[in-house]
């Protein structure tokens, strides 16, 4: 488990802003059994644990001597640095299921894509699911070395999940597949028929004003007769 230090922090609301200039995270930490604490952690340490851990593996919090086991559960960032600016830790129950989601991440090369040129899809990219806390993961991998074919398809039910993990989806639901590359000469070819129809309509109109034009000219003449 991956374990980070924080400090009692004593700044409140406008208060925080020289703790961000100093790279220093204002955190709060909330849960099973724990009274709200004020919290600071430092950037720089929050950010690689963050990366290593994500939103679903449990961390060890360590303050004031204490190693107390919790989830990142929500991390507000600056629109413009797209920096972490404000951390949610939640210390869940060891003894109860809890919701959380999990990333999916897609592994290998689709023969269908190498050989057939078609275009992975990725429908789902992450997944809502059920479990004690020690037993979540950060990720799930998946291979898609088997999406041959355009028929081809990965479904939840594929997925093989660490024990205890309960999925919150229908275990039909396609995370994934191939799709057909498009049929470019048709594209193509498409417009270009579309033209030539233009074209013998308009000839068509042209030759039957022709030949009103010539019936007129010929009735004209009988006249004159």
């Amino acid at each position: 488990m991956l374990t980070l230090s924080a400090k009692i922090r004593k700044e409140f609301g406008k208060k925080v802003k020289p703790l961000r200039q100093r790279d220093v995270l204002p955190a709060v930490l909330y849960g099973h059994k724990v009274h709200n604490l004020n919290l600071e952690v430092d950037l720089k340490d929050f950010e690689k644990i963050y990366h290593e851990s994500g939103e679903s593996s449990l961390l060890s919090l360590e303050v004031e001597g204490k190693n107390l086991p919790v989830l990142i559960h929500d991390v507000q960032f600056d629109p413009l640095t797209e920096k972490p600016i404000h951390i949610d830790f939640y210390q869940p129950s060891l003894k109860e299921e809890i919701e959380a989601k999990i990333l999916l991440v897609f592994e290998g090369e689709a023969p269908a894509v190498k050989e057939l040129g078609g275009t992975f899809v990725k429908n789902i990219s992450e997944l809502a699911v059920k479990a004690i806390a020690t037993q979540l993961t950060r990720e799930i991998r998946i291979d898609i070395s088997n999406l041959k074919t355009f028929e081809d398809n990965i479904l939840i039910k594929h997925l093989k999940v660490p024990k205890g993990v309960r999925i919150l989806r229908n275990p039909e639901d396609i995370l994934a597949w191939v799709s057909p590359p498009e049929k470019i000469e048709e594209e193509l070819a498409k417009p270009i028929e579309e033209k030539v129809e233009e074209v013998k309509e308009v000839e068509k109109e042209k030759k039957e004003k022709e030949a009103e034009e010539k019936e007129g000219g010929e009735k004209t003449e009988g006249t004159k007769k």
